[in-house]
């Protein structure tokens, strides 16, 4: 108190002005607490005199005789504050004339914080424990990002790190004191890191240290990830096992926990073909918590066991599995109001909203796979079986996908080359929404074309267009049929319409270029092509168009260097094989030439064009013996051709067999005794060999070049006597053909087809044709390289067990 008195000493006011004072309102207080009359108070100063002032202050407030409470003190049940009772700034030291100093800067800067001992050991086993927790982060963030290699090295350095942590903590402090989550945490991501580059039994031994460490709490449920590891291993036993040690582990209340768990189980079960436990296990979860992949694993069971009744009922189950998902109407904005317009168009692409559209279409994807598998048995007859489930469908939620199931039973018949049946299911749209229609009116487009009924495929490609116009595959259609009509400038105008409507629709792109390469624009085909590359980076079809334009552009080097890109996608294509080697031939390169050549035979022995490369091969570089077995083959593709036998019998000759050379031209002459070459060869080998018989078949030459010279003169007199004009048509058929026998023996060699060899009956045949048109499209004829229809990829690569249909096919 006696302070207090001292520093209101040193207050001095300020005299009072009109102008405005800076420190006005100073000396307003209240007079209770006046200090010029503690001169005057009798208990203060005898306070000051005595101890009393420097006893401990009591709970008590004191006061002066005054009423004056003191500072702290609580008065009426409320405490006084604590004040300041001298004007900021002002001192004893500033009536001296000291400087002006509020802040106290005059008495320098503060002392330095007192460093820390970096060598205790208490500040060692912080900084490692920190240490060991970025390691554990850093594991995590490699591991999210692809590098499991990385993940792995910094789990690993983590756990080492941990275990001398431990070691120096046990030194230092108490057992009691060790950081059981840090260690958890360590060991976890370690067993987590193992097991994600299949490391399995490592990952299974760091589990196992966790789970028998009773000190940490609910390490039970990481039975659950061991489980997961049994079942990559295929030892379904010990999955079982450990799913149910899990699952007897974790307490009723986490029900999302146990469900998962016993879904598990249930697929477990189904692999290893225990279908009825399989199905107690679905029939649980769908009772308890119905959701959509129990739902879709239950019809599997009951498929599998052939329970018609039973599957009809779980796909009721599957159909009412409630989506929780808000309707579209709620992000339709019902007013003008700016702010809710601004609102809606925020969450209309959220990721809540996109998390939605996924669940409805993992939805859908599990109705419609599940209808199409259940459709052929549940019913006498698979269209029956559909007609249920679209029924069923219709009274659902999933009213929509009841026209998708119409349309796939369409695709049905088709599997089933039912084209009729097709035909009449998919025109059943035409009255539909335009949506549906012109899903329905594409697919009919495609089949018509299939067919080469040009004018009903246009007709309903226009159907679908006008349906929906925004439809690629629609416009993708309507280009291959005014592609085929030859009009392919407007061709192309539908293709480029298609793309600029979904710029990932690869058969309008594919097709624009077959348009571009008909038009001889090759630059602008080439760059179709290559952007097409760059979307499907191991299609042989575009390796190959490349390959060809390069050709077409009398570019052989890099066209080689595409080919060699398609060998390495489909090594066993033949026809790849010996475009290579035509293509070194032309360069001269006969080694190589006689290279691919060879590996095209080995893999189809059935090539014409092939056969008599590699016969003229070895007769060229004087190894006659070699070429006869393949003039033998070439003889048994074509027996009706005599020129493979004579090839034979000639390479005989040359080789020296003069005997079997005489024998085979026999049998030549016995098979085609009007052939006026093997008589010569037969007299010119008796001849020489001094045999009875060149008289005979001297005569019989003689008489058939006779016979010859008669038939020729007929001719010419019949044409002398014959029309001008008609010998007018004749020579110009005369020239077309022509021409058509030099394209095909130059541009068409790698992908015509032996259509015209005599006889489907005969060896090879049957299945040269589907060999040869596996794969690749002829740039030249128009029924060899058609454009891709939009429908054809789906009908042919879609599987059931795909559980999924084009967009092409199906609406979306």
């Amino acid at each position: 108190m006696y302070f207090k008195v001292q520093m209101m000493q040193n207050v001095h006011l300020a005299p009072e002005t009109d102008e405005d004072d800076l420190y006005s309102g100073y000396n307003d207080y209240n007079p209770t607490y006046d200090t010029e009359e503690l001169e005057n108070d009798i208990a203060f100063q005898e306070a000051v005199r005595t101890s009393h002032g420097r006893r401990p202050p009591s709970k008590t407030s004191l006061a002066s005789s005054m009423g004056r409470p003191m500072t702290g003190a609580i008065q009426d049940g409320v405490t006084r504050p604590m004040t300041a009772v001298r004007a900021a700034g002002f001192t004893k030291a500033a009536v001296r004339g000291s400087a002006f100093d509020p802040l106290g800067q005059s008495r320098g800067p503060a002392p330095p914080l007192e460093a820390k001992n970096e060598d205790s050991p208490e500040e060692k086993i912080r900084q490692l424990e920190k240490k060991v927790n970025e390691l554990v982060e850093e594991s995590c963030i490699a591991n999210s990002c692809g590098d499991l290699k990385l993940a792995l090295e910094k789990a690993k350095d983590a756990g080492r790190k941990e275990r001398i942590l431990v070691r120096q903590r046990e030194q230092v402090t108490t057992p009691e004191n060790i950081n059981l989550d840090l260690t958890y945490s360590v060991l976890f991501n370690l067993a987590s890191q193992y097991s994600a580059n299949e490391m399995y039994a490592e990952a299974l031994n760091t589990y196992q240290v966790i789970v028998k460490n009773k000190m940490f709490s609910n390490a039970g449920r990481l039975k659950v990830n061991m489980g997961n590891i049994y079942l990559k291993q295929r030892n379904y036993s010990k999955a079982i096992k450990f799913y149910r040690m899990a699952l007897d582990q974790i307490p009723s209340v986490h029900k999302e926990m146990r469900i998962k768990i016993m879904q598990n189980i249930g697929v477990t079960f189904i692999k290893t073909g225990q279908y009825s436990d399989a199905i107690n296990s679905f029939e649980h979860i769908m009772s308890l918590a119905p959701n959509l992949k129990a739902g879709f694993n239950l019809i599997l069971s009951y498929f599998a066991v052939g329970d018609r009744d039973k599957m009809k009922k779980a796909f009721q189950k599957l159909i009412a599995v409630p989506l929780e998902i808000d309707e579209d109407d709620k992000y339709i904005s019902p007013s003008d109001d700016p702010h809710t317009n601004l609102v809606i168009e925020a969450i209309k692409n959220d990721h809540l909203r996109q998390m939605e559209r996924e669940r409805k279409a993992m939805a859908e994807k599990y109705i419609m796979t599940a209808a199409k598998l259940i459709a052929p048995v549940i019913e006498t007859s698979f269209a029956v079986g559909y007609d249920w489930c679209v029924e069923v469908v219709k009274a659902s939620q999933y009213v929509e996908l009841a026209n998708d199931l119409e349309i796939n039973k369409a695709i049905t018949y088709l599997r089933q080359k039912d084209f009729n049946q097709a035909v009449e299911t998919l025109k059943m749209f035409e009255k539909k929404d335009s949506r549906v229609k012109s899903a329905a009116a594409t697919n009919l487009s495609f089949l018509y074309y299939l067919e080469n009924e040009f004018a009903q495929a246009s007709s309903y490609a226009d159907l679908a267009v006008n349906s929906d116009r925004y439809n690629p595959s629609a416009l993708t259609n309507k280009g291959n049929t005014v592609f085929a009509n030859g009009d392919y400038e407007k061709a192309a105008e539908f293709y480029k319409e298609a793309l600029r409507n979904d710029s990932s629709c690869t058969e309008a792109l594919y097709n624009i270029g077959l348009t571009y390469k008909r038009l001889n624009r090759l630059d602008e085909a080439l760059d179709c092509f290559l952007k097409l590359h760059a979307i499907l980076r191991n299609s042989a079809q575009v390796l190959y168009q490349i390959a060809n334009v390069y050709e077409l552009m009398e570019d052989p080097n890099q066209a080689i260097e595409w080919l060699m890109q398609l060998i390495s996608v489909v090594p066993t294509d033949s026809r790849a094989l010996s475009k290579l080697g035509e293509l070194y031939d032309s360069e001269g390169d006969k080694s190589q030439a006689f290279q691919y050549y060879y590996e095209s035979y080995r893999y189809f022995p059935s090539n014409i064009e092939v056969i008599e490369w590699l016969g003229a091969y070895y007769i060229d570089t004087q190894f006659c013996e070699k070429a006869i077995q393949y003039f033998e083959r070439a003889s048994l593709i074509q027996p009706s051709q005599v020129k493979w036998q004579l090839m034979v019998a000639s390479c005989f000759r040359r080789s020296g067999n003069y005997q079997k050379a005489l024998d085979t031209y026999k049998d030549i002459h016995r098979k085609f005794p009007e052939n006026v070459e093997c008589l010569r060869f037969l007299v010119r080998l008796c001849t020489d060999i001094g045999l009875k018989e060149v008289q005979e078949y001297a005569t019989k030459l003689k008489r058939l070049e006779k016979m010859k010279e008669i038939r020729e003169q007929r001719v010419r007199s019949g044409r002398d006597s014959g029309g001008g004009s008609r010998s007018r048509r004749e020579g110009s058929a005369g020239s077309d053909s022509g021409q058509s026998c030099s394209a095909s023996s130059k541009g068409e060699r790698l992908s015509a087809k032996l259509r015209a060899l005599p006889g489907t009956n005969e060896p090879y045949e049957s299945s040269s044709n589907k060999e040869i048109d596996a794969s690749y499209v002829d740039p030249l004829g128009p029924q060899i390289e058609r454009p891709k229809t939009a429908a054809r990829k789906r009908i042919d690569e879609d599987d059931f067990a795909d559980e999924e249909l084009g967009d092409d096919l199906l609406p979306e």
